[in-house]
């Protein structure tokens, strides 16, 4: 009797690793099928290009008129003072020394209207330069602040500098540096080209600046608009202009949209721009 029920335990438990053997072999068949679906069996393999790495068209504020020199922009006229700079001794009696400013992380260029401002016709006659010449404008001043303005040059010519008021630049042109009368040329022509002075003799004809007390040799030209000044070597050289070459100065002598004469005062030089 108790050989029968040794004997029916045993088929019992024989049945069920049979059983069980036999679930885990479908369980193992069912996974190396779905495993199949993730593999590369009797996969097509596509060939993939060559990449060639792109070089993006530049932005439009990157370059200028030509298509060769980036774009001069307001952001041109940035005041070039350093508070790194060292201090300079006054030179008169006082003996006082002058520091820089902070520059363009410490001030704005001239406002007006609420937004930062330097005169168009200064932007405008640079970009056509460029385009002209097919050679890069070299700004060497622009927007000066009052305290960089005493820093660079202490004479008293300079103390109603419109560089104070965004209405003067300092440049010279790379490759004809030392042809600046052909730059003059081109602001005359300038002029003649552009629709918006057709027939206006006001701005078509420059005079020169005869018998008047003025710090370059050379008789400058003036029309309506602007007055050209050219500083020959040895003229002019102040802090921002230690270069040795000749160079170009324009001056806004008129304001177009606002129809009235361009003029230096204390309130636009030292209350016209933001402090940082």
């Amino acid at each position: 009797m108790k050989s029968a029920w040794i004997g029916i335990a045993i088929c019992l438990l024989t049945s069920c690793m049979s059983i069980e053997k036999s679930q885990h072999q479908k369980i193992k068949q069912a996974n190396e099928s779905k495993e199949r679906i993730y593999r590369s069996c009797k996969e097509k393999l596509y060939p993939v290009a060559q990449l060639t790495p792109q070089i993006r068209d530049p932005y439009p504020w990157e370059l200028g008129s030509s298509g060769m020199h980036p774009k001069i922009s307001k952001e041109s006229f940035r005041c070039r003072g350093d508070a790194k700079h060292l201090p300079k001794v006054k030179e008169d009696s006082s003996s006082q020394l002058i520091l820089d400013c902070g520059g363009r992380l410490n001030h704005s260029l001239p406002v007006r209207g609420g937004k930062e401002f330097v005169y168009p016709i200064l932007i405008d006659l640079l970009n056509y330069i460029q385009l002209k010449t097919s050679c890069p404008v070299i700004i060497t001043c622009g927007h000066r602040c009052p305290a960089h303005n005493a820093y660079a040059d202490g004479s008293i010519y300079n103390l109603s500098s419109k560089h104070m008021i965004g209405a003067e630049v300092d440049f010279y042109v790379e490759g004809k540096e030392n042809r600046p009368e052909e730059i003059v040329d081109l602001i005359m022509k300038y002029y003649a080209e552009k629709e918006t002075y057709k027939g206006s003799k006001e701005y078509l004809q420059f005079l020169r600046l005869e018998q008047v007390k003025i710090n370059v040799s050379t008789a400058p030209w003036y029309n309506k608009e602007i007055l050209i000044k050219l500083y020959k070597k040895g003229e002019g050289r102040d802090f921002d202009n230690q270069h040795p070459y000749p160079y170009l100065s324009l001056q806004v002598r008129f304001d177009r949209d606002l129809n009235e004469k361009v003029t230096y005062s204390w309130e636009k030089a030292f209350q016209g721009y933001m402090r940082y």
